[in-house]
């Protein structure tokens, strides 16, 4: 009996740690496939004209903080994800982002995008920091 209910047990940790990778959040690689990669292309070389390149460019791989904000507020024809991903999932985008294609940069805390999320200026006035947006 007992070890037929030890049976038991491990089949239901492993049904639950199962069910708990699968509701993990997705990863920067995910969700840049997901929600900038139609525009800014899978390997971030964008769409001359129309989309800015991500690979190899020095504003995504500037301050953090005002990349955050271009993310949540949007620019030019770039949307704004601010109701549409938490604070870990543009963290996780823009360390994906600041780390694939060339770029070398450090990675993005979720505090950050939050600081972030609450200012209003300076990053979206006057001309692009990011041509094209």
């Amino acid at each position: 009996m007992k070890l037929a209910h030890s049976i038991a047990m491990t089949a239901l940790l492993g049904a639950l740690s199962l069910a708990g990778s699968a509701l993990a959040a997705p990863t920067g690689a995910v969700l840049f496939a997901q929600n900038c990669s139609a525009c800014h292309q899978a390997a971030g070389q964008g769409v001359p004209g129309a989309y800015p390149a991500l690979a190899g460019n020095t504003f995504v791989r500037g301050d953090p903080k005002t990349v955050a904000s271009v993310v949540l507020h949007g620019r030019g024809g770039m949307p704004s994800f601010s109701d549409d991903l938490s604070n870990a999932d543009i963290a996780a985008v823009l360390t994906y982002v600041r780390s694939s294609w060339g770029n070398h940069a450090s990675a993005v805390d979720p505090a950050v995008v939050a600081a972030a999320r609450g200012h209003s200026g300076g990053a979206h006035s006057g001309s692009s920091v990011l041509p094209g947006h």
